[in-house]
């Protein structure tokens, strides 16, 4: 169940391809080596109303959360973000380069006594990898 959300302030997507961060995100999950792909989901919301820092409108966000299930240690999930930040971070360098745009990643382990699932994503995937 590794899940990336990306909140981004709106005015982001002028200076970014939105597109182009979700996939690198993607690509750093798959080559992280620790998530099963057929658990990968990445998507990305640009928050409709926002204020940043101090209210200026030149400042953007991207916030990225990734919520995994539990049974990872934290030496693997640290690599696994260090990846995939510097993979976003890569994407946008533009934004970073300014004194007005703020980025971030958090993991979540997700308690798997309090998670439901029904994916039948997963029993396809296992099949063609047979």
């Amino acid at each position: 169940m590794p899940h990336l959300s990306i909140e981004y302030s709106p005015g982001l997507a002028e200076r970014a391809d939105i597109d182009a961060v979700c996939r690198a995100a993607y690509t750093a999950m798959k080559e992280a080596g620790i998530f099963p792909l057929a658990g990968i989901r990445v998507r990305a919301f640009a928050a409709d109303h926002c204020i940043v820092a101090d209210d200026l409108a030149d400042n953007d966000f991207a916030a990225l959360t990734l919520s995994v299930g539990a049974g990872r240690d934290k030496p693997a999930l640290q690599a696994a973000g260090e990846r995939i930040f510097a993979a976003v971070r890569d994407v946008l360098a533009e934004p970073l380069a300014t004194p007005h745009f703020a980025l971030s990643l958090e993991i979540r382990v997700i308690d798997p006594d309090l998670s439901w699932k029904d994916t039948p994503i997963h029993a396809r995937l296992s099949s063609q990898n047979k």
